[in-house]
């Protein structure tokens, strides 16, 4: 890609999959992974505010952004080390925070129970959170399916069509604010592609396969000894839609033992609503110095 179209980080190759990767600031690391279908722009709001402190890192999952196609559906524990080797290829192997949207929630808390060791602390930001998940079954001929959808959405042209204004829709929807904060120009290069509407129709037809990984990952293993902070996010409409959301956000720091916090007003998008209240979450964490390397000499 060339002029404006040049996207603003690198092209790593994780897992076999060149991604697009930004690496900004300096300082403790933090990760932040944004929700279902999203991108590494939707974080835009908070970066400023982490980077005099904080080493940021984002990266756009396979497909979406300028991520290449994945070569298989989405697992939380692949999710968990894709993090892992985002980090590795940008040779920070020390102690990460990491934080994680909405879908990526999942990622973020498979991360911890995987990569225990690399977590200095976990912030799910009106994360994900579903009760009594079960397996679906026929997941492999659902993944098939997905992919024809795919195929057929971007040999219909619909991507280009439909893309950007459905990114829109949703983006006004989960926001308190109304509005896309996104430059028009960057969504319409994105989300008017065939490659990241496929990769939306896959996160969502893998969502609860992915959600019913992670209810066996927290039977296998436990969580860490870092923080974790459970972020919910509150429209202030009283609503019993928004009770419920909260009760389940409260179930789920509950679960974790994690500190809970209900951020008013904001809506689904809480990094576009109150970004002041994500940075001060992962500032909060307590930096936690790397391990010394086993290859160190001892005089």
């Amino acid at each position: 890609m060339s002029g404006t179209h040049r996207p603003p980080g690198r092209m790593l190759r994780v897992g076999g999959v060149p991604l697009h990767v930004l690496c900004e600031g300096s300082g403790p690391v933090c990760v932040l992974s944004p929700g279902l279908g999203m991108g590494w722009f939707d974080w835009d709001p908070v970066v400023p505010l982490l980077t005099p402190s904080r080493t940021v890192v984002r990266f756009d999952r396979p497909g979406l952004g300028y991520s290449a196609p994945a070569t298989e559906p989405p697992t939380a524990a692949g999710e968990a080390d894709r993090i892992a080797g985002v980090l590795d290829a940008l040779g920070l192997d020390g102690p990460a925070t990491v934080v994680g949207h909405s879908l990526a929630a999942f990622h973020a808390e498979a991360f911890a129970r995987l990569h225990p060791e690399r977590t200095a602390g976990v912030v799910l930001v009106d994360g994900s959170v579903e009760e009594d998940v079960r397996p679906l079954p026929a997941r492999e001929l659902r993944t098939a399916a997905a992919r024809l959808r795919g195929r057929a959405v971007t040999g219909a042209g619909l991507p280009y069509a439909l893309g950007p204004a459905l990114r829109r829709f949703a983006v006004r929807t989960s926001s308190v604010r109304r509005e896309d904060p996104a430059p028009a120009a960057l969504v319409r290069r994105t989300y008017g592609t065939g490659r990241v509407a496929r990769a939306v129709l896959m996160e969502n037809a893998r969502y609860l396969d992915v959600a019913a990984e992670l209810e066996r990952l927290r039977a296998a293993h436990g969580m860490p000894p870092a923080p974790v902070t459970v972020l919910a996010a509150s429209p202030g409409t009283g609503s019993w839609l928004e009770q419920r959301r909260l009760r389940r956000q409260r179930g789920l720091a509950e679960r974790l033992d994690a500190r809970f916090e209900a951020v008013a007003p904001a809506g689904h998008l809480l990094m576009h609503d109150r970004p002041q209240a994500v940075a001060a979450a992962v500032l909060a964490t307590p930096y936690v110095p790397p391990r010394p390397s086993r290859t160190a000499s001892h005089g």
